[in-house]
């Protein structure tokens, strides 16, 4: 039960794409956090002055308008004031400040409709409640105000780059959030939003040296929750678990509101889970939630760690809970699964039609892929996942169109994506164990039993309980396989020289 959220789903186009430099060294560079980064020094990674800053989705999505400044000392804003003030810092408002902010900025274009930066703040408010929401509905909504933004102001305009850059990434169009992007960075090289963009989009891209250069001028700009979770990503997918949950820690002991605790809380649960401490995660996302309740994210592992330790039915409520606040299809996919992994088909059916219902147009490709691959139609998975390998070859595609192509009968295709998702020099040394049971499971139909042996071994040793459907399969395979064959050659080292 893997997280699959925006892998590589391809929804809109980029004007004048432009390629960046992809950085210097690579997955053999990768082994060690940049040099003198101490914990100490990791903690400047936060800074000082990090109470307020940092969003838990899409940090940086809302600008303050040029020449507008925040509240002088004492003073009170409102709610859409509030979430001004929360997005200029990158911190992530309060869902009732963030309509507040709408409702205001809608009422101030219909009164001028040609204000470009109000287009542009009111574009990106409605991808930063899209996104926090799992409601696409907002997103054309947010296209037409940011590209209204360009046309009213079509040079200069880095505040609507940025903010399509943002719905590129909502969308899961990597190669539109990489071209948006970088046209904004040459706008306004100092506009850390841009690198975060970047880092999200080159890690969609499956470009971990260029996701790490913008990293580091990401953090050369900013400081706050939203640096700190793409700080995060980018060394996790490069197997830094333990520098990524110092970074993590020290990060919520500087947290400045319960929407910020939670969202670092519930990433650190997800690491946790990963490496299959399924009893740490779960301490994770209970903090997250004593932080904020309402946390979709912190529910939604909450119901993933309850079913990894066999609390099946408060799993259910969870992700129930998790879905009612925010309906992610990588939430629903989940919950279909385990309601399978308990015998109950019907209940699964329901959620599985439901994401069909919504499409290609709302749901990840990756997300959309695993469910026809294991649920559906396994030849339509794999032409969608084709197409999106072609648009962004990223690890997380890969692994989809590796399974997919299993599950459509080709094996041995299917075990060039495989190797090309859990390979150390292409995908960095981050282990899932996911990638590592399909790959095992490819290598025991070839008749690999070694390699296969190995990689069932390694899924279940990196996370015992990955999937309530997978991991006991992978189980039995491994069983099927039994012990290696005894003896090998007679003489296993040279002869010593006489």
């Amino acid at each position: 039960m893997e997280t699959l959220e925006n892998s590589g789903n391809a929804t809109g186009s980029a004007h004048d794409e432009t390629g960046a430099d992809d950085g210097s060294g690579g997955p053999e560079a990768w082994n060690h956090p940049p040099r003198g980064r101490s914990r100490t020094v990791r903690r400047a990674l936060i800074g000082a002055g990090a109470a307020v800053a940092g969003c838990a989705v899409l940090g940086g999505v809302l600008v303050l308008l040029p020449g507008e400044e925040t509240p002088r000392a004492g003073a009170l804003p409102g709610p859409a004031g509030r979430a001004a003030i929360a997005a200029a810092v990158g911190a992530p408002a309060a869902l009732p400040d963030l309509t507040a902010l709408i409702r205001e900025r809608e009422a101030g274009v219909r009164e001028h409709p040609r204000d470009d930066g109000a287009l542009a703040e009111l574009g990106a408010a409605y991808v930063e409640r899209g996104t926090r929401t799992a409601r696409t509905a907002d997103f054309p909504r947010a296209e037409r105000a940011l590209r209204d933004s360009l046309r009213a102001r079509p040079n200069g305009n880095a505040a609507a780059l940025d903010g399509l850059a943002a719905l590129a990434v909502a969308r899961g169009d990597w190669p539109g959030a990489r071209a948006f992007g970088e046209r904004a960075r040459k706008l306004a090289p100092r506009r850390w939003s841009s690198y975060a963009y970047l880092v999200d989009a080159y890690q969609g891209l499956g470009n971990g040296k260029a996701a790490g250069k913008n990293l580091e001028k990401l953090t050369e700009l900013a400081s706050g929750t939203a640096v700190t979770l793409r700080t995060v990503a980018v060394y996790r997918d490069r197997g830094w678990r333990e520098d990524a949950e110092a970074v993590l820690s020290d990060a919520v002991a500087r947290a400045g509101t319960p929407a910020e605790q939670a969202a670092l809380l519930a990433r650190g649960g997800e690491l946790a889970w990963e490496r299959g401490d399924a009893a740490g995660a779960l301490r994770h996302f209970d903090a997250a939630l004593g932080a904020d309740p309402d946390s979709a994210a912190a529910l939604a592992g909450r119901g993933r760690a309850l079913t990894s330790l066999g609390r099946s039915s408060e799993a259910l409520r969870a992700y129930r809970r998790a879905i009612e606040l925010r309906p992610a299809p990588a939430y629903v996919l989940e919950l279909g699964e385990l309601y399978e992994s308990l015998g109950m088909a019907d209940a699964a059916r329901t959620e599985y039609d439901a994401l069909r219902q919504r499409g290609a147009g709302e749901v990840d490709v990756v997300v959309l892929g695993r469910l026809e691959a294991d649920h559906g139609d396994a030849g339509a998975a794999v032409s969608r996942l084709r197409a999106a390998w072609k648009r962004a070859p990223s690890v997380g595609v890969a692994d989809a169109l590796g399974w997919a192509l299993h599950r459509a009968g080709d094996d041995r295709e299917a075990l060039g994506y495989l190797r090309r998702a859990t390979d150390r020099q292409k995908a960095g040394t981050v282990r899932v164990a996911g990638f590592m049971y399909h790959r095992g499971v490819v290598e025991r139909e070839l008749d690999l039993a070694g390699p296969a042996r190995r990689h069932l071994g390694e899924a279940l040793r990196i996370n015992p309980a990955f999937s309530p459907l997978d991991a006991p399969r992978a189980r039995a395979a491994l069983d099927s396989l039994g012990e290696p064959d005894e003896g090998g050659p007679a003489q296993m080292w040279a002869p010593k020289r006489r």
